[in-house]
């Protein structure tokens, strides 16, 4: 039994951050042949919930670069790993100092999550919190009033890329922790950032996913730096057009665009569904 791993942004969505209606009627093609497929993507569960719906993702997904892993069906999070107290004082104090706002996720005890900034400074800022899904799907509170005890997932930040990078660089010194960035939106010079865990990751995600659902062959498709751990793992890895180097160059082929339905396409193909 195959198991289809998908990253989100610039792989299986379109430049709108949406599910075009050909990938849909796609996706319910492999469904309706029995061909297991989830997601593995940097998004929070939040920030992606509304774009999955209505699109039989019923398996457990990957969150956070596998930071967590959710059951829609049990409706929890397993698969945790948080920040200690002095990881998160240099993540945030980082940022502050390049002037972009941190954005403290934390899990509570009851599976949801708070989401904890200082006042946000930028168009770009507020954004990303459109973007994230994050103004109405969870709390959102002043950074001053983050709990010491709190249970700490990540931290996102939106900036230039000289800021970002910046970051990252304070970020290298902890031993266990991993930062990721990218090109926030296309045409924009946004960079976004994303810090958490170093023992998680899509591949070690998707290693957990094998197991619980008992499958075999993993075939896996994304774009960025933070999907390289997914394409070590997978039997068969495939980057969009779009992808960056490093991506295509562990790929085992580069496929079509992702505003062009690339992976859509090479699906139908691969599995022959047109003809089911």
């Amino acid at each position: 039994m195959e198991l289809i791993v998908f990253d989100l942004d610039g792989t299986l969505l379109n430049r709108n951050s949406t599910i075009s209606n050909y990938t849909s009627e796609t996706l319910k093609l492999l469904s309706k042949r029995g061909i297991a497929y989830t997601i593995a993507t940097g998004r929070t569960l939040h920030g992606a919930r509304t774009i999955l719906e209505g699109h039989c993702f019923d398996l457990p997904h990957a969150y956070k670069n596998g930071v967590m892993i959710w059951h829609p069906q049990q409706r929890r999070f397993s698969s945790s790993m948080t920040l200690t107290a002095s990881e998160l004082e240099n993540v945030v104090g980082a940022c502050i100092r390049q002037g972009v706002s941190p954005f403290v996720f934390t899990l509570d005890e009851d599976d949801t999550s708070t989401v904890y900034h200082p006042e946000l400074k930028t168009d770009a800022e507020l954004a990303l919190v459109r973007t994230l899904g994050i103004e109405d799907n969870v709390n959102m509170l002043g950074l001053d009033e983050l709990p010491a005890d709190a249970a700490v997932t990540h931290v996102n930040s939106i900036g230039v890329p000289e800021a970002i990078k910046a970051v990252m660089r304070s970020v290298e010194d902890e031993a266990h922790l991993v930062a990721y960035s990218g090109l926030a939106w296309e045409g924009a010079d946004w960079n976004w950032l994303d810090v958490h865990h170093s023992d998680a990751s899509k591949g070690g995600a998707i290693k957990t996913l094998k197991e619980l659902l008992g499958l075999e062959c993993v075939i896996c498709f994304g774009d960025s730096d933070n999907d390289l751990s997914m394409f070590e793992v997978a039997d068969e890895g495939y980057a969009p057009s779009n992808a960056n180097d490093a991506i295509k160059a562990a790929a085992t082929a580069v496929i079509g665009h992702h505003d062009e339905e690339g992976i859509a396409r090479f699906l139908r193909q691969r599995f022959a569904l047109d003809e089911a």
